[in-house]
């Protein structure tokens, strides 16, 4: 994490907070920029030429704004971004105001890893534990890792939650080593 990223996603989560922006939406259209931008050569060329007169490149990403629908927060928040040489840590940028974001909604990113697919039935019942854990609402993504051999690891922000048979083995072998 850069703190450059780190302080237009504040910023601009304090210009969305202000201005009474739709976070959702928001989100949502800086996401539909991002792949918009991700999956065009050409238009990464002329955004970040530097040969390209300013001008020219806000006619650009108004004709692009306009045709992903794009309030004009969002829209100024690109150009920011885009007069400031920074579209090189787009995806940074963004990430990192997804995660700001998210946290002043109330919302954490929880990733569940389990040693096998789970059930509708069991994934319910772990994803009511971690909302407990989070204190909040929570997003989750979920993973298999056999090696974990049964069990499950939860990853919320930083913490993790080793609830796996192969950290139980582990922890047993120190005991009996340790005895």
């Amino acid at each position: 994490m850069s703190v450059v990223a780190l302080r237009y996603a504040h910023a601009f989560a304090s210009v969305v907070a202000s201005q009474k922006v739709d976070a959702a939406a928001a989100q949502q259209q800086l996401e539909d920029f991002r792949g918009t931008f991700a999956g065009s050569r050409e238009l990464r060329e002329v955004l970040m030429d530097p040969a390209i007169l300013r001008e020219q490149k806000l006619r650009v990403l108004d004709a692009i704004a306009q045709r992903i629908g794009m309030s004009p927060q969002v829209r100024n928040f690109v150009a920011v971004i885009m007069e400031h040489d920074r579209l090189h840590d787009l995806g940074e940028i963004l990430d990192e105001y997804h995660a700001v974001a998210d946290e002043q909604s109330g919302f954490s990113e929880a990733e569940i890893t389990s040693a096998r697919v789970l059930s509708e039935e069991d994934r319910s019942a772990l994803e009511a534990q971690v909302t407990k854990l989070a204190g909040g609402q929570i997003r989750t993504t979920y993973r298999e890792d056999p090696s974990l051999l049964g069990g499950a690891v939860v990853r919320i922000g930083s913490t993790v939650y080793d609830g796996s048979l192969r950290a139980q083995l582990e922890q047993m072998k120190q005991k009996l080593v340790t005895a």
